[in-house]
């Protein structure tokens, strides 16, 4: 999510960076998703949306549905669910449509778009400078670092300063290997013990590694680090430092260019969701509320 699409993790295992996420070992997918609060339809939001999509109902929604808790399936291995998926939802019934979604891969998405084979994409995709000279980005949350620790924190990690003087496990080459030697730097500097990095490949090493004791911390994604916590040993394994994620960055819905006046129709309708606290509502169904916003932007503007 932050910055590069190399972390990905899957339920087979791997890591997650810059573009998206998904479950990793020791999370299994829930079977039943929350209950997705309801949405009416805004006639006047509704009547902003292009006569060719208003015309077939649909908002064809293209993502690359692997990455709890933001888009993935039940386990029926048919239905999509997660935060993307009821925020989606939610915004096409705000405009009178309904969602139909096309799993692809990550890297395709934007040349789909391009080519109008799909009208929009959610998919955990970071709204970058590099991406806005193809598409255009509706910004819908603010992803970052995030702090994992034990359950019940034995470790008393309340933020990045705490880290100092002990061990923080992070997967090799990602922004959280990057983060974590910048704040050991930080820490020397300051007079305080270094943070003694154990770097890997392998997410269930590092998992192990906590549970174990033999690491304080482990630096990870915000909704990828929720949904581990969340899912791991059932809830019992590990939980999030609570906190604003860290080095944070916008995730968009990707729009073609062409195509302003749906930019404009999903961004006053995500923008109606979140002043009436069907956003919020969504977010704290999947305990990703460490990463709302507050006001809607278009390419962060």
């Amino acid at each position: 999510m932050l910055l590069t699409r190399s972390l990905l993790v899957t339920a087979v295992a791997a890591s997650l960076l810059a573009g998206c996420g998904s479950a990793q070992d020791g999370a299994a997918p829930a079977s039943t998703p929350p209950s997705a609060p309801a949405v009416a339809k805004d006639d006047a939001l509704a009547a902003k949306v292009p006569p060719a999509i208003a015309s077939t109902g649909k908002l064809r929604v293209g993502s690359n549905v692997q990455n709890p808790p933001n888009n993935f399936y039940a386990q029926d291995g048919k239905t999509p669910m997660g935060s993307e998926v009821d925020l989606a939802n939610a915004i096409a019934a705000k405009l009178g449509l309904k969602t139909e979604y096309s799993d692809m891969v990550f890297s395709s998405l934007i040349t789909s778009l391009q080519s109008g084979r799909i009208d929009v994409t959610m998919a955990a995709m970071n709204d970058t400078a590099e991406r806005q000279q193809k598409i255009d980005f509706v910004d819908y949350f603010t992803s970052g670092i995030t702090i994992m620790v034990q359950k019940d924190n034995p470790a008393g990690i309340k933020g990045p300063d705490d880290l100092c003087g002990k061990s923080v496990a992070v997967n090799l080459g990602t922004s959280q290997e990057a983060y974590a030697k910048e704040q050991s730097g930080k820490c020397t500097a300051a007079g305080k013990g270094e943070v003694t990095l154990t770097v890997t490949d392998s997410d269930t090493g590092n998992q192990n590694q906590l549970r174990t004791g033999r690491v304080a911390a482990i630096l990870n994604d915000l909704p990828t680090a929720v949904y581990i916590s969340k899912t791991a040993g059932d809830g019992k394994y590990f939980q999030v430092v609570p906190g604003a994620p860290i080095n944070g960055g916008p995730y968009g819905i990707g729009v073609n260019k062409d195509n302003a006046q749906l930019t404009a129709a999903i961004q006053g309708a995500l923008q109606a969701l979140v002043d009436d606290g069907t956003y919020g509502k969504i977010l704290k169904n999947w305990d990703v509320e460490q990463g709302a916003i507050a006001k809607v932007t278009v390419n962060g503007k």
